[in-house]
């Protein structure tokens, strides 16, 4: 699944040598962290979420084949806040 989501998801970044990717999961469900640049999380979304949900559709059809469920999340970089 990771090898999967990696060459979607590198393709249509800007940044593809910054893509993350994480598995995280029991023995039927299995969650996905993707981490981006930030200024290509937009393209990971799409408008309106077209993207990310047609990324989602594919990964729950291969995922349901065997016998996984699927969720797949994507990571913000937290920046650091300055309490002064």
């Amino acid at each position: 699944m990771k090898e999967f989501i990696e060459y979607i998801v590198k393709n249509l970044v800007d940044h593809p040598d910054q893509v993350q990717i994480n598995e995280v999961g029991g023995t039927h469900t299995l969650i996905i962290e993707l981490k981006v640049e930030k200024s290509d999380i937009g393209k990971i979304i799409g408008k309106k979420g077209k993207t990310i949900n047609a990324i989602r559709t594919l990964l729950m059809s291969v995922a349901s084949r065997n016998g996984l469920r699927v969720n797949l999340e994507i990571l913000e970089d937290e920046e650091p806040q300055n309490n002064e």
